[in-house]
Protein backbone atom coordinates (compact mmCIF):
# COMPACT_ATOMS: atom_id res chain seq x y z
CA UNK A 1 0.00 0.00 0.00
CA UNK A 2 1.06 3.70 -0.67
CA UNK A 3 0.59 4.77 3.02
CA UNK A 4 2.00 1.75 4.74
CA UNK A 5 5.12 1.28 2.40
CA UNK A 6 6.10 4.88 3.23
CA UNK A 7 6.02 4.48 6.79
CA UNK A 8 8.12 1.13 6.81
CA UNK A 9 11.00 2.58 4.45
CA UNK A 10 12.66 5.93 4.14
CA UNK A 11 10.54 7.75 1.90
CA UNK A 12 12.82 9.53 -0.93
CA UNK A 13 12.74 12.96 -2.18
CA UNK A 14 10.83 12.57 -5.07
CA UNK A 15 8.19 10.52 -3.01
CA UNK A 16 7.54 12.89 -0.51
CA UNK A 17 7.24 16.15 -3.34
CA UNK A 18 4.43 14.22 -4.95
CA UNK A 19 2.61 13.53 -1.92
CA UNK A 20 3.27 17.16 -1.53
CA UNK A 21 1.61 18.02 -4.64
CA UNK A 22 -1.31 15.72 -4.39
CA UNK A 23 -1.73 16.67 -1.06
CA UNK A 24 -2.41 19.94 -2.03
CA UNK A 25 -5.07 19.14 -4.54
CA UNK A 26 -6.96 16.92 -1.69
CA UNK A 27 -6.96 14.00 -3.27
CA UNK A 28 -3.95 12.06 -1.89
CA UNK A 29 -6.27 10.46 0.68
CA UNK A 30 -8.08 9.19 -1.94
CA UNK A 31 -5.05 8.03 -3.94
CA UNK A 32 -3.45 5.93 -0.86
CA UNK A 33 -7.41 4.15 -0.64
CA UNK A 34 -7.75 3.25 -4.10
CA UNK A 35 -3.87 2.30 -4.30
CA UNK A 36 -4.50 -0.15 -1.59
CA UNK A 37 -7.97 -1.73 -3.25
CA UNK A 38 -6.23 -2.08 -6.50
CA UNK A 39 -2.31 -3.44 -5.48
CA UNK A 40 -1.95 -6.61 -5.36
CA UNK A 41 -0.62 -7.32 -1.97
CA UNK A 42 2.47 -9.41 -2.70
CA UNK A 43 3.85 -7.06 -5.56
CA UNK A 44 2.49 -3.99 -4.18
CA UNK A 45 1.99 -2.43 -7.44
CA UNK A 46 -1.24 -2.18 -9.87
CA UNK A 47 -1.02 -3.88 -12.97
CA UNK A 48 -1.76 -1.90 -15.91
CA UNK A 49 -4.39 -4.25 -17.19
CA UNK A 50 -6.38 -3.46 -13.86
CA UNK A 51 -5.89 0.46 -14.04
CA UNK A 52 -7.11 1.16 -17.14
CA UNK A 53 -10.46 -1.09 -16.53
CA UNK A 54 -10.65 1.28 -13.45
CA UNK A 55 -10.59 4.37 -16.04
CA UNK A 56 -12.77 2.12 -18.93
CA UNK A 57 -15.75 4.05 -20.28
CA UNK A 58 -17.91 2.25 -22.50
CA UNK A 59 -21.65 3.02 -24.24
CA UNK A 60 -22.45 0.82 -26.45
CA UNK A 61 -25.44 2.38 -28.25
CA UNK A 62 -25.29 6.77 -27.23
CA UNK A 63 -28.56 8.78 -27.88
CA UNK A 64 -27.45 11.67 -30.37
CA UNK A 65 -29.18 15.05 -30.20
CA UNK A 66 -27.69 15.99 -33.71
CA UNK A 67 -28.43 14.41 -36.86
CA UNK A 68 -24.52 14.09 -37.47
CA UNK A 69 -23.01 11.16 -35.61
CA UNK A 70 -19.58 10.03 -35.77
CA UNK A 71 -19.56 6.15 -36.28
CA UNK A 72 -16.81 5.97 -34.71
CA UNK A 73 -17.75 7.48 -31.57
CA UNK A 74 -18.43 4.58 -29.51
CA UNK A 75 -15.36 2.61 -30.18
CA UNK A 76 -13.17 5.76 -29.51
CA UNK A 77 -14.68 6.22 -25.39
CA UNK A 78 -13.23 2.39 -25.28
CA UNK A 79 -9.75 3.26 -25.51
CA UNK A 80 -9.88 6.29 -23.59
CA UNK A 81 -9.27 4.33 -20.51
CA UNK A 82 -5.69 2.79 -21.87
CA UNK A 83 -4.98 6.11 -23.45
CA UNK A 84 -4.72 7.78 -19.95
CA UNK A 85 -2.51 4.80 -18.31
CA UNK A 86 -0.33 4.37 -21.40
CA UNK A 87 0.55 7.94 -21.50
CA UNK A 88 0.96 9.08 -17.71
CA UNK A 89 1.39 5.91 -15.24
CA UNK A 90 4.58 4.00 -15.64
CA UNK A 91 4.47 0.71 -15.10
CA UNK A 92 7.81 -1.64 -14.00
CA UNK A 93 7.87 -5.66 -13.81
CA UNK A 94 5.86 -6.00 -11.27
CA UNK A 95 3.17 -2.66 -12.31
CA UNK A 96 2.72 0.24 -11.20
CA UNK A 97 3.75 1.30 -8.07
CA UNK A 98 2.87 3.93 -5.45
CA UNK A 99 5.54 6.20 -6.33
CA UNK A 100 4.44 5.62 -10.43
CA UNK A 101 0.80 5.61 -9.51
CA UNK A 102 1.26 9.48 -7.36
CA UNK A 103 3.23 10.89 -10.47
CA UNK A 104 0.73 9.54 -13.46
CA UNK A 105 -2.03 11.03 -11.16
CA UNK A 106 -0.02 14.71 -10.63
CA UNK A 107 1.09 14.51 -14.01
CA UNK A 108 -2.85 14.68 -16.10
CA UNK A 109 -4.18 16.31 -12.62
CA UNK A 110 -2.18 18.03 -10.79
CA UNK A 111 -2.56 21.86 -10.45
CA UNK A 112 -1.54 23.41 -14.15
CA UNK A 113 -2.04 26.23 -16.47
CA UNK A 114 -5.08 25.83 -18.50
CA UNK A 115 -3.04 25.60 -21.65
CA UNK A 116 -1.05 22.78 -19.90
CA UNK A 117 -4.28 20.59 -18.98
CA UNK A 118 -5.37 21.54 -22.61
CA UNK A 119 -2.26 20.10 -24.15
CA UNK A 120 -3.10 17.07 -21.99
CA UNK A 121 -6.93 16.53 -22.93
CA UNK A 122 -5.41 16.80 -26.98
CA UNK A 123 -2.45 14.02 -25.91
CA UNK A 124 -5.24 11.46 -24.41
CA UNK A 125 -7.22 12.13 -27.75
CA UNK A 126 -4.74 11.90 -30.04
CA UNK A 127 -3.76 8.55 -28.52
CA UNK A 128 -7.31 7.24 -28.65
CA UNK A 129 -7.58 7.90 -32.11
CA UNK A 130 -4.57 6.41 -32.42
CA UNK A 131 -5.03 3.09 -30.87
CA UNK A 132 -8.94 3.01 -32.80
CA UNK A 133 -6.99 3.25 -36.20
CA UNK A 134 -7.70 6.76 -37.39
CA UNK A 135 -5.07 8.83 -38.98
CA UNK A 136 -4.96 12.53 -36.21
CA UNK A 137 -3.28 15.75 -37.44
CA UNK A 138 -1.53 16.49 -34.01
CA UNK A 139 1.78 15.78 -33.46
CA UNK A 140 3.66 16.09 -29.99
CA UNK A 141 7.93 16.48 -29.15
CA UNK A 142 8.23 13.13 -27.21
CA UNK A 143 11.45 15.08 -25.29
CA UNK A 144 9.67 18.18 -24.26
CA UNK A 145 8.85 18.51 -20.45
CA UNK A 146 6.14 21.37 -21.65
CA UNK A 147 4.51 19.14 -23.89
CA UNK A 148 4.89 21.30 -27.24
CA UNK A 149 1.80 20.23 -30.08
CA UNK A 150 1.74 21.26 -33.17
CA UNK A 151 -0.77 20.28 -35.98
CA UNK A 152 -4.33 20.67 -36.61
CA UNK A 153 -7.91 19.68 -36.07
CA UNK A 154 -10.66 19.03 -37.98
CA UNK A 155 -14.32 19.82 -37.06
CA UNK A 156 -15.20 16.73 -37.21
CA UNK A 157 -12.11 15.59 -34.95
CA UNK A 158 -13.14 18.83 -32.49
CA UNK A 159 -16.60 17.56 -32.19
CA UNK A 160 -15.28 13.80 -30.82
CA UNK A 161 -13.04 15.49 -28.69
CA UNK A 162 -15.91 17.50 -27.03
CA UNK A 163 -18.32 14.43 -26.73
CA UNK A 164 -15.36 12.76 -25.10
CA UNK A 165 -15.27 15.20 -22.40
CA UNK A 166 -19.22 15.16 -22.24
CA UNK A 167 -19.25 11.59 -22.05
CA UNK A 168 -16.47 11.59 -19.28
CA UNK A 169 -18.86 14.23 -17.44
CA UNK A 170 -21.64 12.55 -17.69
CA UNK A 171 -20.27 9.32 -16.47
CA UNK A 172 -19.32 11.63 -13.37
CA UNK A 173 -22.65 13.11 -12.55
CA UNK A 174 -25.12 10.16 -13.51
CA UNK A 175 -23.82 7.02 -13.40
CA UNK A 176 -23.87 5.19 -10.09
CA UNK A 177 -21.16 3.31 -8.50
CA UNK A 178 -22.95 0.06 -8.06
CA UNK A 179 -23.72 0.12 -11.97
CA UNK A 180 -21.10 -0.62 -14.50
CA UNK A 181 -22.93 0.92 -17.78
CA UNK A 182 -25.21 3.17 -18.45
CA UNK A 183 -26.96 5.38 -21.18
CA UNK A 184 -25.16 7.95 -22.87
CA UNK A 185 -26.93 10.89 -24.07
CA UNK A 186 -24.90 13.32 -26.70
CA UNK A 187 -26.08 16.96 -26.91
CA UNK A 188 -25.98 19.11 -30.14
CA UNK A 189 -22.86 21.27 -30.17
CA UNK A 190 -22.37 22.27 -33.16
CA UNK A 191 -22.56 26.01 -32.07
CA UNK A 192 -19.51 25.18 -30.04
CA UNK A 193 -17.79 23.63 -32.94
CA UNK A 194 -18.65 26.36 -35.18
CA UNK A 195 -17.54 28.93 -33.00
CA UNK A 196 -13.78 27.28 -33.25
CA UNK A 197 -14.16 27.30 -37.12
CA UNK A 198 -14.81 30.84 -37.26
CA UNK A 199 -12.47 31.37 -34.95
CA UNK A 200 -9.43 29.34 -35.92
CA UNK A 201 -10.12 29.16 -39.59
CA UNK A 202 -10.47 31.56 -42.71
CA UNK A 203 -13.78 31.37 -43.60
CA UNK A 204 -15.80 34.34 -46.10
CA UNK A 205 -18.92 35.78 -45.43
CA UNK A 206 -20.64 33.16 -47.89
CA UNK A 207 -19.93 30.54 -45.16
CA UNK A 208 -23.46 29.25 -44.12
CA UNK A 209 -24.01 28.87 -40.29
CA UNK A 210 -27.20 27.35 -40.26
CA UNK A 211 -26.71 24.92 -42.93
CA UNK A 212 -23.53 23.28 -42.17
CA UNK A 213 -22.23 19.66 -42.38
CA UNK A 214 -19.74 19.13 -39.62
CA UNK A 215 -18.83 16.39 -39.56
CA UNK A 216 -17.93 16.63 -43.92
CA UNK A 217 -16.35 20.00 -43.64
CA UNK A 218 -12.87 20.22 -44.89
CA UNK A 219 -11.05 23.25 -42.80
CA UNK A 220 -8.16 22.95 -40.73
CA UNK A 221 -8.48 24.56 -37.08
CA UNK A 222 -4.55 25.39 -36.35
CA UNK A 223 -4.28 23.96 -32.94
CA UNK A 224 -2.46 26.80 -31.69
CA UNK A 225 -5.11 29.22 -32.33
CA UNK A 226 -7.95 26.54 -30.79
CA UNK A 227 -6.23 26.86 -27.54
CA UNK A 228 -6.44 30.17 -27.73
CA UNK A 229 -10.08 29.92 -28.34
CA UNK A 230 -10.52 27.30 -25.63
CA UNK A 231 -8.88 29.55 -23.40
CA UNK A 232 -11.39 32.36 -24.17
CA UNK A 233 -14.31 30.35 -24.74
CA UNK A 234 -14.38 27.02 -22.75
CA UNK A 235 -11.11 27.78 -19.92
CA UNK A 236 -13.41 24.86 -18.09
CA UNK A 237 -13.41 22.15 -20.58
CA UNK A 238 -10.40 20.27 -19.26
CA UNK A 239 -11.99 19.71 -15.82
CA UNK A 240 -13.69 16.96 -17.03
CA UNK A 241 -10.09 14.75 -17.16
CA UNK A 242 -9.88 15.48 -13.14
CA UNK A 243 -13.33 14.62 -12.18
CA UNK A 244 -13.56 11.43 -14.14
CA UNK A 245 -10.51 10.21 -12.43
CA UNK A 246 -11.07 10.96 -9.14
CA UNK A 247 -14.93 9.86 -9.24
CA UNK A 248 -13.29 6.19 -11.13
CA UNK A 249 -10.80 6.22 -8.43
CA UNK A 250 -13.76 6.89 -5.59
CA UNK A 251 -15.79 3.81 -7.33
CA UNK A 252 -12.79 1.91 -7.10
CA UNK A 253 -12.69 2.27 -3.35
CA UNK A 254 -16.51 2.26 -2.38
CA UNK A 255 -18.26 -0.90 -1.21
CA UNK A 256 -20.17 -2.63 -4.18
CA UNK A 257 -23.40 -2.01 -2.75
CA UNK A 258 -22.60 1.36 -1.76
CA UNK A 259 -23.86 4.62 -4.19
CA UNK A 260 -22.27 7.42 -4.83
CA UNK A 261 -23.19 10.86 -4.72
CA UNK A 262 -24.49 10.85 -8.57
CA UNK A 263 -27.85 9.39 -9.84
CA UNK A 264 -28.62 7.48 -12.99
CA UNK A 265 -30.84 9.19 -15.27
CA UNK A 266 -33.99 7.36 -15.79
CA UNK A 267 -35.94 10.08 -17.88
CA UNK A 268 -36.86 11.00 -21.04
CA UNK A 269 -33.67 10.20 -23.11
CA UNK A 270 -35.25 10.51 -26.44
CA UNK A 271 -33.16 13.13 -28.48
CA UNK A 272 -36.65 15.55 -28.34
CA UNK A 273 -36.71 15.86 -25.48
CA UNK A 274 -35.03 18.92 -24.61
CA UNK A 275 -35.05 20.68 -27.99
CA UNK A 276 -38.33 21.75 -27.33
CA UNK A 277 -36.47 24.80 -25.02
CA UNK A 278 -34.06 27.40 -25.84
CA UNK A 279 -31.33 26.19 -23.18
CA UNK A 280 -30.63 22.73 -24.37
CA UNK A 281 -28.18 20.66 -22.80
CA UNK A 282 -25.52 21.57 -25.52
CA UNK A 283 -25.92 25.39 -24.73
CA UNK A 284 -26.23 25.12 -20.95
CA UNK A 285 -23.18 22.90 -21.05
CA UNK A 286 -21.63 25.67 -23.84
CA UNK A 287 -22.06 28.16 -21.01
CA UNK A 288 -20.82 26.08 -17.77
CA UNK A 289 -17.41 26.06 -19.79
CA UNK A 290 -17.12 29.35 -19.31
CA UNK A 291 -14.93 30.31 -15.94
CA UNK A 292 -15.65 28.88 -12.99
CA UNK A 293 -18.29 31.09 -11.09
CA UNK A 294 -21.48 30.67 -8.72
CA UNK A 295 -23.98 29.92 -11.58
CA UNK A 296 -21.44 26.69 -12.44
CA UNK A 297 -22.84 24.07 -10.80
CA UNK A 298 -26.66 25.05 -11.24
CA UNK A 299 -26.05 25.21 -14.92
CA UNK A 300 -24.47 21.83 -14.80
CA UNK A 301 -27.77 20.49 -12.86
CA UNK A 302 -29.74 21.44 -15.55
CA UNK A 303 -27.02 19.77 -18.35
CA UNK A 304 -27.54 16.51 -16.58
CA UNK A 305 -31.11 16.49 -15.25
CA UNK A 306 -32.93 13.31 -16.14
CA UNK A 307 -35.70 16.49 -18.08
CA UNK A 308 -34.91 19.58 -18.64
CA UNK A 309 -38.31 20.13 -19.74
CA UNK A 310 -39.67 19.03 -15.99
CA UNK A 311 -37.81 21.70 -14.35
CA UNK A 312 -40.19 23.72 -13.57
CA UNK A 313 -38.21 25.04 -10.39
CA UNK A 314 -35.84 26.75 -12.59
CA UNK A 315 -37.73 28.19 -15.66
CA UNK A 316 -39.30 31.12 -14.39
CA UNK A 317 -40.50 32.65 -17.28
CA UNK A 318 -41.47 31.48 -20.73
CA UNK A 319 -42.97 32.67 -23.67
CA UNK A 320 -43.76 31.12 -26.99
CA UNK A 321 -44.62 32.53 -30.31
CA UNK A 322 -45.74 29.35 -32.56
CA UNK A 323 -48.81 27.35 -34.26
CA UNK A 324 -48.22 24.04 -31.80
CA UNK A 325 -47.66 25.58 -28.80
CA UNK A 326 -48.99 28.31 -26.68
CA UNK A 327 -47.46 30.78 -24.33
CA UNK A 328 -46.61 29.45 -21.19
CA UNK A 329 -46.70 32.47 -18.96
CA UNK A 330 -48.29 34.98 -21.34
CA UNK A 331 -46.36 37.70 -23.29
CA UNK A 332 -45.31 41.17 -22.59
CA UNK A 333 -42.97 42.57 -19.75
CA UNK A 334 -46.41 42.80 -17.38
CA UNK A 335 -46.34 39.40 -17.53
CA UNK A 336 -42.83 38.52 -17.08
CA UNK A 337 -42.10 41.04 -14.60
CA UNK A 338 -45.29 38.95 -12.22
CA UNK A 339 -42.80 35.91 -12.90
CA UNK A 340 -39.64 37.05 -11.77
CA UNK A 341 -40.21 39.70 -9.47
CA UNK A 342 -38.82 38.75 -5.37
CA UNK A 343 -35.98 36.48 -7.22
CA UNK A 344 -32.97 37.73 -5.85
CA UNK A 345 -30.42 35.55 -7.36
CA UNK A 346 -28.62 34.83 -10.72
CA UNK A 347 -30.82 34.84 -13.90
CA UNK A 348 -30.46 33.98 -17.76
CA UNK A 349 -31.93 35.22 -20.29
CA UNK A 350 -32.52 33.87 -23.43
CA UNK A 351 -34.06 35.31 -26.57
CA UNK A 352 -35.11 33.50 -29.91
CA UNK A 353 -35.55 35.89 -32.98
CA UNK A 354 -35.61 36.22 -36.74
CA UNK A 355 -34.68 39.00 -39.17
CA UNK A 356 -35.20 38.41 -42.91
CA UNK A 357 -31.64 38.46 -44.58
CA UNK A 358 -32.16 41.17 -47.12
CA UNK A 359 -29.47 39.81 -49.68
CA UNK A 360 -31.01 36.56 -50.19
CA UNK A 361 -33.98 36.41 -52.81
CA UNK A 362 -36.00 34.08 -51.03
CA UNK A 363 -36.26 36.14 -48.12
CA UNK A 364 -36.13 33.51 -45.67
CA UNK A 365 -36.64 33.98 -42.08
CA UNK A 366 -33.48 32.70 -40.22
CA UNK A 367 -34.00 32.31 -35.96
CA UNK A 368 -30.68 32.89 -33.71
CA UNK A 369 -30.95 32.89 -30.53
CA UNK A 370 -28.85 35.46 -27.92
CA UNK A 371 -28.72 35.55 -24.18
CA UNK A 372 -27.44 37.39 -21.12
CA UNK A 373 -26.69 36.39 -17.51
CA UNK A 374 -27.24 38.87 -14.51
CA UNK A 375 -25.86 38.13 -10.90
CA UNK A 376 -29.00 39.62 -9.17
CA UNK A 377 -32.87 40.14 -9.16
CA UNK A 378 -34.35 42.44 -11.52
CA UNK A 379 -35.43 45.86 -10.46
CA UNK A 380 -38.01 48.42 -11.81
CA UNK A 381 -35.35 51.10 -12.50
CA UNK A 382 -35.40 53.83 -14.90
CA UNK A 383 -31.71 53.43 -14.94
CA UNK A 384 -28.68 50.87 -15.53
CA UNK A 385 -27.73 48.83 -12.62
CA UNK A 386 -26.30 45.86 -11.85
CA UNK A 387 -22.85 43.64 -11.17
CA UNK A 388 -21.35 42.00 -13.77
CA UNK A 389 -23.27 40.13 -16.07
CA UNK A 390 -22.72 38.19 -19.04
CA UNK A 391 -23.83 38.53 -22.76
CA UNK A 392 -23.72 35.29 -25.06
CA UNK A 393 -24.02 34.53 -28.76
CA UNK A 394 -25.71 31.48 -28.46
CA UNK A 395 -26.88 29.89 -31.38
CA UNK A 396 -26.23 29.15 -34.41
CA UNK A 397 -22.73 30.32 -33.35
CA UNK A 398 -21.61 30.22 -29.72
CA UNK A 399 -19.32 33.38 -27.81
CA UNK A 400 -19.61 35.01 -24.84
CA UNK A 401 -18.94 38.71 -24.15
CA UNK A 402 -17.75 39.45 -20.09
CA UNK A 403 -17.29 42.66 -18.57
CA UNK A 404 -15.01 44.40 -21.59
CA UNK A 405 -12.00 45.69 -20.35
CA UNK A 406 -10.57 49.33 -20.12
CA UNK A 407 -8.98 49.17 -23.68
CA UNK A 408 -11.72 47.84 -25.55
CA UNK A 409 -10.39 45.26 -27.11
CA UNK A 410 -11.06 42.18 -25.22
CA UNK A 411 -9.72 39.68 -22.84
CA UNK A 412 -5.72 38.73 -23.17
CA UNK A 413 -5.26 41.64 -25.73
CA UNK A 414 -4.49 44.19 -23.38
CA UNK A 415 -1.81 41.33 -21.05
CA UNK A 416 0.58 42.50 -23.99
CA UNK A 417 0.75 45.57 -22.68
CA UNK A 418 2.49 44.96 -19.08
CA UNK A 419 4.45 42.16 -21.04
CA UNK A 420 3.03 39.29 -19.80
CA UNK A 421 2.56 36.22 -22.68
CA UNK A 422 0.89 33.15 -22.45
CA UNK A 423 1.97 30.44 -24.82
CA UNK A 424 0.18 27.20 -25.78
CA UNK A 425 2.00 24.53 -24.27
CA UNK A 426 4.25 26.51 -21.42
CA UNK A 427 3.56 26.25 -17.35
CA UNK A 428 5.22 28.42 -16.22
CA UNK A 429 5.26 30.28 -12.99
CA UNK A 430 5.09 33.23 -12.00
CA UNK A 431 5.71 34.62 -8.18
CA UNK A 432 3.84 37.70 -6.75
CA UNK A 433 5.17 38.27 -2.90
CA UNK A 434 3.73 35.11 -1.10
CA UNK A 435 2.06 33.47 -3.62
CA UNK A 436 2.77 31.72 -6.89
CA UNK A 437 0.58 32.02 -10.17
CA UNK A 438 0.18 29.88 -13.48
CA UNK A 439 0.70 32.53 -16.34
CA UNK A 440 -3.01 31.85 -17.46
CA UNK A 441 -4.33 32.51 -13.95
CA UNK A 442 -2.29 35.96 -13.99
CA UNK A 443 -4.15 36.69 -16.88
CA UNK A 444 -7.34 36.18 -15.52
CA UNK A 445 -6.96 38.33 -12.27
CA UNK A 446 -5.00 41.20 -14.45
CA UNK A 447 -8.14 41.33 -16.52
CA UNK A 448 -10.73 40.84 -13.58
CA UNK A 449 -8.72 43.38 -11.41
CA UNK A 450 -7.38 46.57 -13.87
CA UNK A 451 -8.82 46.22 -17.09
CA UNK A 452 -12.74 46.97 -15.57
CA UNK A 453 -14.99 48.18 -18.09
CA UNK A 454 -15.65 52.15 -18.52
CA UNK A 455 -19.47 52.02 -17.65
CA UNK A 456 -20.87 49.76 -15.32
CA UNK A 457 -24.53 49.30 -17.50
CA UNK A 458 -25.39 45.72 -17.16
CA UNK A 459 -28.84 45.40 -16.86
CA UNK A 460 -32.03 48.10 -17.67
CA UNK A 461 -35.34 47.33 -16.37
CA UNK A 462 -38.26 49.96 -16.30
CA UNK A 463 -41.59 49.12 -15.77
CA UNK A 464 -44.60 52.67 -17.11
CA UNK A 465 -44.90 54.32 -14.01
CA UNK A 466 -47.81 53.72 -11.89
CA UNK A 467 -48.64 57.19 -11.38
CA UNK A 468 -49.77 59.39 -14.09
CA UNK A 469 -46.84 61.71 -14.33
CA UNK A 470 -46.14 63.80 -17.05
CA UNK A 471 -42.85 63.64 -18.32
CA UNK A 472 -40.92 65.54 -20.60
CA UNK A 473 -38.39 63.29 -21.77
CA UNK A 474 -39.69 59.49 -20.50
CA UNK A 475 -37.26 56.60 -20.25
CA UNK A 476 -37.80 53.27 -22.67
CA UNK A 477 -39.87 50.64 -21.10
CA UNK A 478 -38.48 47.40 -21.74
CA UNK A 479 -35.33 45.34 -20.53
CA UNK A 480 -31.89 46.12 -21.83
CA UNK A 481 -28.31 44.72 -21.30
CA UNK A 482 -25.25 46.95 -21.96
CA UNK A 483 -24.93 50.54 -24.25
CA UNK A 484 -26.83 53.32 -22.54
CA UNK A 485 -30.33 54.85 -22.23
CA UNK A 486 -32.33 54.66 -25.90
CA UNK A 487 -28.59 53.09 -27.16
CA UNK A 488 -29.06 49.85 -25.55
CA UNK A 489 -26.93 47.16 -26.91
CA UNK A 490 -30.07 44.74 -26.51
CA UNK A 491 -33.23 45.94 -26.01
CA UNK A 492 -36.64 44.29 -25.27
CA UNK A 493 -39.56 46.25 -25.83
CA UNK A 494 -42.78 45.86 -23.45
CA UNK A 495 -44.69 44.35 -25.89
CA UNK A 496 -41.74 41.47 -26.47
CA UNK A 497 -42.70 41.89 -29.53
CA UNK A 498 -39.11 43.68 -30.75
CA UNK A 499 -35.98 42.91 -30.27
CA UNK A 500 -33.36 45.33 -30.94
CA UNK A 501 -29.30 44.58 -31.27
CA UNK A 502 -26.98 47.47 -32.10
CA UNK A 503 -23.13 47.13 -32.49
CA UNK A 504 -20.58 47.26 -29.67
CA UNK A 505 -19.40 50.59 -30.34
CA UNK A 506 -21.93 51.75 -28.52
CA UNK A 507 -21.64 49.65 -25.60
CA UNK A 508 -18.45 50.07 -23.12
CA UNK A 509 -19.77 47.90 -20.27
CA UNK A 510 -18.93 44.17 -22.18
CA UNK A 511 -16.50 42.61 -24.52
CA UNK A 512 -17.02 43.90 -28.43
CA UNK A 513 -18.18 41.11 -30.82
CA UNK A 514 -20.90 40.75 -33.29
CA UNK A 515 -24.12 38.76 -31.17
CA UNK A 516 -25.35 37.84 -34.29
CA UNK A 517 -24.05 36.59 -37.72
CA UNK A 518 -23.23 39.33 -39.95
CA UNK A 519 -24.12 42.06 -37.91
CA UNK A 520 -23.17 45.77 -39.47
CA UNK A 521 -23.18 48.54 -37.68
CA UNK A 522 -26.78 49.43 -37.99
CA UNK A 523 -28.78 48.56 -35.39
CA UNK A 524 -30.61 45.48 -36.34
CA UNK A 525 -34.45 45.06 -35.71
CA UNK A 526 -36.09 41.34 -35.09
CA UNK A 527 -39.10 39.70 -34.42
CA UNK A 528 -38.97 37.28 -31.20
CA UNK A 529 -40.09 34.23 -31.19
CA UNK A 530 -39.21 33.10 -28.05
CA UNK A 531 -38.06 34.23 -24.63
CA UNK A 532 -36.75 31.98 -21.17
CA UNK A 533 -35.80 33.18 -18.28
CA UNK A 534 -33.90 30.55 -15.99
CA UNK A 535 -33.06 31.20 -12.13
CA UNK A 536 -29.69 29.81 -11.32
CA UNK A 537 -30.13 30.96 -7.59
CA UNK A 538 -30.77 27.54 -6.30
CA UNK A 539 -33.43 26.50 -3.47
CA UNK A 540 -32.66 29.33 -1.42
CA UNK A 541 -33.56 32.04 -4.11
CA UNK A 542 -36.50 30.13 -5.13
CA UNK A 543 -37.87 29.89 -1.78
CA UNK A 544 -37.17 33.35 -0.85
CA UNK A 545 -39.73 34.10 -4.43
CA UNK A 546 -42.11 31.81 -3.56
CA UNK A 547 -42.51 33.42 0.07
CA UNK A 548 -42.55 36.75 -1.51
CA UNK A 549 -45.39 35.87 -4.24
CA UNK A 550 -47.50 34.39 -1.01
CA UNK A 551 -47.07 37.79 0.97
CA UNK A 552 -47.74 39.92 -2.22
CA UNK A 553 -51.00 37.83 -2.83
CA UNK A 554 -52.23 38.22 1.03
CA UNK A 555 -51.57 42.08 0.79
CA UNK A 556 -53.29 42.28 -2.62
CA UNK A 557 -56.63 39.94 -1.05
CA UNK A 558 -56.32 42.44 1.91
CA UNK A 559 -56.49 45.41 0.02
CA UNK A 560 -59.80 44.06 -1.99
CA UNK A 561 -61.48 43.78 1.18
CA UNK A 562 -63.13 46.59 3.64
CA UNK A 563 -63.70 45.17 6.69
CA UNK A 564 -66.89 47.49 8.24
CA UNK A 565 -66.46 46.71 11.91
CA UNK A 566 -63.35 48.71 11.25
CA UNK A 567 -65.23 51.45 11.78
CA UNK A 568 -67.04 52.70 14.91
CA UNK A 569 -70.48 54.72 14.15
CA UNK A 570 -72.01 55.68 11.16
CA UNK A 571 -70.25 58.78 10.48
CA UNK A 572 -66.79 57.19 10.13
CA UNK A 573 -68.30 54.87 7.59
CA UNK A 574 -67.43 54.85 4.00
CA UNK A 575 -71.21 54.47 2.90
CA UNK A 576 -72.02 57.71 4.98
CA UNK A 577 -69.09 59.58 3.08
CA UNK A 578 -70.20 58.63 -0.30
CA UNK A 579 -74.16 59.85 0.04
CA UNK A 580 -72.80 62.91 1.80
CA UNK A 581 -70.88 63.63 -1.61
CA UNK A 582 -73.81 62.45 -4.23
CA UNK A 583 -76.54 64.67 -2.02
CA UNK A 584 -74.78 68.41 -1.74
CA UNK A 585 -70.92 67.76 -2.90
CA UNK A 586 -70.62 71.48 -2.13
CA UNK A 587 -71.72 71.63 0.92
CA UNK A 588 -68.82 73.46 3.76
CA UNK A 589 -67.96 70.93 5.84
CA UNK A 590 -66.15 72.27 9.12
CA UNK A 591 -62.61 70.91 9.49
CA UNK A 592 -61.48 68.42 12.94
CA UNK A 593 -58.44 69.87 14.06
Amino acid sequence: MGASSSMEQPVSAEQRELENIAASTGALPLLQKSFSNLSDPQTNAISVQTLQQCFHLCYEDPVCESQQKPESFPRLLDHLGSSIVDLFFLSEKGGINWLGFLGGYVKCCGRMSTSMSLNILLRIFAMAVKKLGLSSNLEFEPDDADCKINGSLLPSDLLLLLWMCWAMLWNVRTLKSSERKGNLLLPDINHLVLSAVVACAEVDSSFDLWNCDIVGLDVQLPVGKFLNWAITTAPTLSDCLTQYVNRRLQISVLAEDEEGSSESISGDMSPNASQALLLTRGRAWAISLAPRSTITEEILKLCFSADIVGTDENLLYRFVISPLMSSTHGKGLNRFWSNVEGYHGPLLVLISANSEDAYQDNNKARKWIIGALTQQGFENKDTFYGSLGNLYAISPIFHVFSPSGACGRGQGTCIEDVRIHSLPGLCNQVSVGPFSFSVDDLVNIINHKILTGKEKNYVYSHLHPTGRVYESHPKPVGIAFGGTTTNERIFIDEDFAKLTVRHHAMDKTYQPGSLIPNQGFLPVEASISEVEVWGLGGKTAKEVQDSYKKREELFTEQRRKVDLKTFATWDDSPEKMMMDMMGDPNRVQREDR
